[in-house]
């Protein structure tokens, strides 16, 4: 597995939201490349190399998911990622609107590294994207595979 440590995948079917994330992250040089899956099933493509994805392509440093997501939830794709042995490793932010404690708890039972509800004003979505962010592709060391 090759993990690109300048590739995100942002897992969202808002485009509002993916564009908020965007120019959160944007004046940061750790992310230089942000791929976009607007649903569970064009992401779980693009992590298993399946569908018009090359084989062996590189794996994202990091998945920004949201939980409600068409054709397959986010917690499916949760869920495929820490079963499948290509994707198990990865780092998995799950963002979304749901601050209901089921959720929470089921995404951490999935395994996801961080749970985190997106904030409604403008400059804390920013605020928090870039911590993330900074976290997540830049301080956190993933093991070597």
């Amino acid at each position: 597995m090759v993990i690109d440590a300048s590739r995100l995948l942002i897992v969202e079917d808002d485009p509002n939201d993916v564009e908020l994330i965007r120019l959160a992250l944007s004046s940061y040089p750790f992310a230089n490349q942000m791929d976009v899956a607007e649903d569970g099933e064009q992401a779980l493509l693009y992590l298993l190399g399946q569908g018009d994805i090359p084989p062996g392509h590189p794996l994202p440093r990091m998945v920004l998911l949201d939980l409600k997501l068409p054709r397959v939830s986010g917690l499916q794709v949760l869920e495929v990622i820490r079963r499948h042995p290509r994707t198990h490793n990865l780092v998995v932010v799950v963002m979304t609107s749901s601050a209901e404690n089921r959720d929470i708890e089921a995404c951490y039972n999935l395994g996801a590294n961080s749970y985190i509800v997106k904030p409604l004003d403008f400059e804390q979505f920013q605020n928090v994207f870039q911590q993330v962010g900074v976290y997540w592709m830049q301080l956190n060391q993933p093991p070597r595979t």
